[in-house]
């Protein structure tokens, strides 16, 4: 089980700007110290806790890169919720790579956007509820 993802930032009022834009309306809440930010959810009484995500300075000192193919998704409850999040995080700094919609390549109901942190870092928010249309309909 995946317990935290930790991605790096050089300038942390940018990554709080852009991770304040979307996780809050995912149920995350920010803790924020001198050390960087963590984003939490709250843990359900029947399910398993819920990876943490920790946006830090380089402990070694260096600045923050990206990796090649790394990427965060979010599951988000409902194709419009992903536009909105979307549009709020191109508003925050963030910067377009896929507009919110379905893909050929995946499942007919996986609706999904895509997004660069200020950083760089690659960023997905996507929902596949059974409930909404899919691809074609």
């Amino acid at each position: 089980m995946i317990a935290y993802v930790t991605l790096g930032a050089d300038d942390m009022s940018r990554a709080k700007r852009f991770y304040s834009a979307i996780l809050p309306a995912l149920g995350y809440a920010l803790d924020e110290r001198p050390e960087g930010l963590s984003y939490t959810l709250p843990a359900g009484a029947d399910q398993p806790p819920a990876p943490d995500l920790y946006i830090k300075p380089p402990f070694d000192g260096r600045p923050a890169s990206v990796g090649n193919g790394t990427m965060i998704a979010f599951k988000v409850p409902g194709q419009k919720l992903v536009r909105d999040l979307h549009a709020a995080a191109l508003a925050a700094g963030g910067s377009d790579e896929g507009a919110p919609g379905f893909r050929a390549a995946y499942g007919p109901r996986f609706y999904v956007g895509y997004l660069r942190d200020p950083q760089g870092n690659k960023v997905a928010l996507f929902s596949n509820d059974p409930n909404e249309p899919g691809r074609g309909e």
